[in-house]
């Protein structure tokens, strides 16, 4: 990372990050070229290692890829604000941010139903309800995270 002054290190404020995100962006490989695709997650943490869920149709684009190479790179990003420097005439953008490398796989029928409740935890604090007889035609996928950086700038001037 060139701007080692915005490295974010700490795991646990990694995970605070991730914890604001209402989106990430997974990169897969498409014949030479990045297939990027935004989508709802949610994230869950056994023994020090994070998992990444993520739900979708039963086909279709993505899917195929996953198929043929299950390597992705993730990216989500919040906490955006405009910085003017108004004396030296010139702006910026405050952000936070968490990029990261993983392997995904597709989780089995008769755990789709926790994988889920781990998705929603993202949105709702509480438990959630939600139709169970959408699981049998839901794709569930469970990222295995390989490595992460985290990225800060505020409006320090």
């Amino acid at each position: 990372m060139r701007r080692k002054d915005r490295e974010i290190k700490d795991f646990d404020k990694i995970l605070q990050i991730m914890r604001q995100c209402d989106s990430c962006v997974l990169a897969l490989n498409d014949d030479g070229f990045p297939y990027m695709v935004p989508l709802n997650f949610g994230m869950d943490i056994e023994d020090r290692q994070l998992y990444l869920y993520f739900h979708c149709a039963m086909q279709g684009k993505k899917l195929d890829l996953i198929r043929k190479d299950n390597r992705a790179t993730f990216e989500m990003d919040c906490d955006h604000n405009f910085i003017l420097y108004d004396k030296r005439m010139s702006c910026t953008m405050g952000y936070s941010s968490v990029i990261g490398h993983g392997l995904i796989e597709f989780v089995e029928d008769e755990k789709k139903y926790e994988a889920l409740k781990v998705l929603m935890r993202q949105y709702h604090a509480e438990d959630f309800l939600f139709n169970i007889d959408m699981i049998k035609v839901t794709t569930v996928l469970k990222m295995k995270v390989l490595d992460i950086t985290g990225k800060h700038r505020n409006n320090i001037h």
